[in-house]
C-alpha cells in the first residue's frame, strides 16, 4: 500500500499516511493520461478564429485587365488569394473542438496521473489544510517548507480563505476533491490534500 508523508500547516512533517490501492496504487496507463489532457486542452479552445474567404471580401468585382494579349496572367478578380487583399484560401471559420471522452477512461486515467505522482513521492498529505484569514504569506511559507513549487492543493470542500491565499503564488492552484482534473495533476509537480479529502477522492473516484 503507497504511503505519503504526513505534515502540519507549519510545513513539519508529522508522521506517515497511508493511500488507497484503488486510487493511489495501480498501474499508470499513459495512453489514457494523455487521451484525456488532449481532450481537455480541446474542450478549453474558444474556436473563434475567423477569417474571410474570396466570397466574402468586398470588392473585386471588375476584372482588372482584359483576357488576353497584355502579356500578363490572366485574372479575374483583385480578391482572389494570390492578390494582395484578397481572399483566404480554405479560411478558418468558427467552430467546436470539443469532445466526449467515456466517463470510465477519464476514471482511469484520474487514477493513473495520482498513482504515476504518488509513486514518484509527490503527493503530500496535510492534517488540516485550512486558515484563518486570507495569508498567502502562511501558504507561501508553507509551500516552502515542504520544497513544493508548482502544486496543486485539494481540499474537501470550497476553502474560500485557502483559494484566496494560494491563488496569486505563481505555478500554484487548489481544486476539491471531488472535481479533480487529470490536466491540473499532471501539470503539477506536487500534489497537496488535505487528509479529509483523501476519503471524498476514495468515495467519488474508487469504483
Amino acid at each position: 500500500m503507497p504511503k505519503a508523508n504526513l505534515y502540519d500547516m507549519s510545513g513539519k512533517k508529522i508522521g506517515d499516511v497511508e493511500l488507497s490501492d484503488a486510487i493511489f496504487g495501480i498501474e499508470p496507463n499513459t495512453y489514457v493520461v494523455h487521451d484525456v489532457v488532449k481532450n481537455h486542452l480541446a474542450n478549453c479552445r474558444q474556436g473563434t478564429q475567423s477569417a474571410l474567404t474570396r466570397a466574402e471580401v468586398a470588392g473585386g468585382g471588375k476584372k482588372p485587365w482584359r483576357q488576353k494579349g497584355t502579356g500578363r496572367a490572366r485574372q479575374g478578380s483583385t480578391r482572389a488569394p494570390q492578390w494582395t487583399h484578397g481572399g483566404v484560401v480554405f479560411a478558418p471559420k468558427p467552430r467546436d473542438y470539443s469532445y466526449a471522452l467515456n466517463k470510465k477512461v477519464k476514471r482511469l486515467a484520474l487514477k493513473s496521473a495520482l498513482s504515476a505522482k504518488a509513486a514518484e513521492g509527490n503527493v503530500l498529505v496535510v492534517d488540516d489544510l485550512n486558515l484563518d484569514a486570507i495569508k498567502t504569506s502562511q501558504v507561501k511559507r508553507f509551500l516552502d517548507a515542504v520544497g513544493a513549487k508548482k502544486a496543486v492543493l485539494i481540499t474537501p470542500e470550497v476553502r474560500e480563505n485557502v483559494y484566496k491565499s494560494a491563488r496569486n503564488i505563481p505555478g500554484v492552484s487548489t481544486t476539491t476533491a471531488a472535481i479533480l482534473s487529470v490536466y491540473d495533476i499532471v501539470n503539477a509537480n506536487q500534489i497537496i490534500v488535505d487528509k479529509a479529502a483523501l476519503s471524498v477522492i476514495e468515495e467519488v473516484f474508487a469504483q
